[in-house]
């Protein structure tokens, strides 16, 4: 299933457009807040290729997609959601607080948190380049040190973006109030330690680069302070007097109120965790390496962000995101360990995979694909995070740059309690992968897994053809068209898999291999065949007909009905296309391309014919 199918199918099973309120994406996870979560079938969901798991948490019903998740979310944004956002209707949030409180912090950190991690990992390149020898007074050293620090010092305004977001107010007004928190004239009275006042009103500065609550709180209030501007003013005028009135209040009333006490919150935050942390490091670690992956499952984990973020810009550095790192190498080397144990050629190769997006930070592959579906492998990663954050927590070991928790970022805990940290990591990894080789049930998991995929083999309605060379037709008459050549860039850069288009000459699309339909798309302009040798074939007749929504095509097949070569498929309309400006290339893409260790795409000609071999398929 490609990503434009796999995204409508998502959204039809969510409960359609009228049911999401709100939509965005995280580094694995489509999270939607919908309007009745009771419309949304997570069976249905949970079972579509190309996503790993759905958890309902926070108020969040989230799709696990894995690294494509921005491709998906791309595709549903762009090509599917017609009128999402639009609406001015207020829906009832029947959220619980926490609920309420997850979903807002994930909303305003995840749409940077990627750049937050990648800028953290520049930092720490940079620090093993001036250990290497690169004088920090080098230009390179100055321009790169500035690409990286940026994002941290001007923090405030990235989060003024999102936070209008979700907060539903105006984006550049949100900008310009975190900008003059960070203005250089107000940094600078800071730092001489001037006494500013506003008409009298005395002005406490603070240091508001790097800092978290503050602008969240600002943009809030801006959301109220807005609409009630605006319902003052005529339209006319709207235009140009309602920034310039609620700046004339925003700004001053940040400064003067929401700053500092905003500010004091922040101190109160760092020093708590501090208080409890101190309390017993040792326990602190047990607890957070053995639950920071559950806390991940539930989506919780977004709530202690701004906790690190916050311990870093008041303090200069932070330990939860050390204890943090254990549990996730943990999970890596569980799926390490399933890897060596598991004689399935198809879970090792996913197994080796989850394994190393782990090593990169990223563990929803190995948690979702691998460990939780076995159970034991998760407790063996959970038990050996334990350790390894019981044994940073004793340390002290610490974070001087906000990044993922990976090897890569290793150069952010140079300092206090280094070496145990790179000690934890290792053991933790190691510890997760004999525990899981041993007791991780992965010899019982593969012979139940036989059993199950005997028992499917025999109820198939197709039976499958000799496994040699398989060939795919045209699927319509005209002038053959290069992949690349095709004109959208999801289809042309291969992303999709290969394949290639063919301008029809009389409007008829017919199905290129024996094979079943599979997939046919509501506005009828594509489908996917499954072929009897294994190939996922998507026909799709034209670029952005979706737009359409079935006028000008009629199919002539249904789901789960056998096509043989030559069988018709679609008809369309390609002058009633032509005429909305759109174009009626009919495109064939073997979707699951990376299944075939060759594929040829035959270029010799320039008109094909339905019986015609164009592409080879060879296993």
């Amino acid at each position: 299933m490609n990503q434009l199918e796999l995204g409508k199918e998502i959204i039809k099973n969510i409960g359609g457009e009228e049911n999401i309120k709100d939509f965005y994406h995280c580094a694995t996870r489509l999270r939607f807040i919908l309007v009745d979560t009771n419309k949304a079938d997570k069976k249905k969901i949970e079972n579509l290729e190309g996503v790993i798991s759905v958890v309902i948490s926070g108020g969040q019903f989230q799709v696990i997609i894995g690294n494509k998740v921005k491709d998906v979310y791309t595709v549903i944004t762009q090509n599917i959601l017609n009128n999402f956002g639009q609406s001015e209707e207020k829906v009832a949030d029947n959220r619980s607080p926490v609920s309420k409180l997850i979903d807002l912090i994930s909303g305003i950190f995840s749409p940077a948190f990627g750049l937050l991690a990648g800028t953290g990992l520049l930092k720490g390149i940079l620090l093993l380049a001036t250990l290497a020898g690169l004088s920090q007074e080098s230009g390179a050293y100055i321009i790169l040190n500035a690409a990286s620090d940026s994002l941290f010092y001007f923090l405030p305004i990235v989060l003024a973006i999102s936070a209008a977001r979700k907060f539903k107010t105006d984006q550049f007004l949100s900008v310009v109030i975190a900008g003059a928190l960070v203005y250089p004239t107000i940094v600078s009275a800071f730092n001489e330690g001037k006494n500013l006042d506003f008409f009298g009103i005395p002005v406490v500065l603070a240091q508001y680069s790097s800092s978290v609550i503050p602008i969240i709180l600002a943009v809030w209030i801006l959301s109220k302070v807005e609409p009630v501007v605006k319902k003052f003013l005529h339209e006319t005028i709207q235009t140009f007097i309602t920034p310039m009135i609620c700046l004339v209040i925003m700004v001053p009333l940040t400064l003067i109120v929401v700053g500092p006490i905003s500010t004091l919150v922040g101190d109160i935050l760092a020093q708590g965790y501090l208080w409890i942390y101190e309390l017993s490091p040792i326990v602190s670690g047990i607890i957070i390496g053995a639950l920071w992956q559950v806390f991940v499952i539930f989506g919780l984990h977004w709530a202690f962000i701004p906790i690190m973020i916050n311990n870093l810009s008041n303090m200069g550095y932070d330990t939860l995101m050390a204890m943090c790192t254990p549990a996730v190498v943990a999970q890596a080397g569980a799926a390490l360990g399933v890897f060596l144990r598991s004689k399935d050629k198809k879970f090792r190769s996913l197994s080796f995979s989850a394994f190393v997006s782990g090593l990169f930070g990223v563990t929803e592959p190995a948690i979702y694909g691998v460990t939780l579906k076995l159970k034991k492998p998760f407790i063996m990663g959970v038990i050996s995070g334990a350790v390894g954050g019981a044994i940073i927590g004793l340390a002290g070991s610490r974070s001087t740059i906000f990044g993922t928790l990976s090897f890569i970022t290793f150069p952010a805990y140079f300092g206090k309690g280094f070496a145990a940290f790179a000690f934890s990591y290792f053991l933790s990894l190691i510890l997760a992968c004999v525990l899981t080789y041993f007791f991780g049930g992965v010899k019982k998991y593969d012979q139940d897994n036989q059993v199950h995929n005997s028992n499917a083999e025999s109820e198939l309605k197709l039976e499958p053809v000799n496994v040699g060379i398989e060939k795919v037709m045209a699927p319509s008459m005209g002038d053959l068209i290069r992949l690349e050549d095709i004109s959208d860039e999801s289809f042309a850069s291969g992303a999709l898999g290969k394949g290639f288009g063919v301008k029809s000459d009389d409007g008829l699309v017919v199905s290129p291999v024996e094979g079943e339909i599979s997939t046919i798309v509501k506005s009828q302009h594509a489908l996917v065949i499954t072929s009897t040798g294994g190939s996922e074939i998507l026909i799709h007749v034209g670029i952005n007909t979706v737009s359409l929504k079935g006028q000008g095509f009629n199919v002539m097949v249904k789901e789960g009905q056998k096509v043989h070569v030559g069988d018709s498929l679609i008809s369309f309309d390609k002058d009633f296309i032509t005429e909305k400006g759109l174009d009626p290339t009919v495109i064939l893409i073997i979707t699951n391309s990376y299944d075939y260790q060759n594929i040829t795409v035959k270029h010799d000609r320039k008109k094909v014919n339905p019986t015609d071999e164009i592409i080879l398929l060879d296993k």
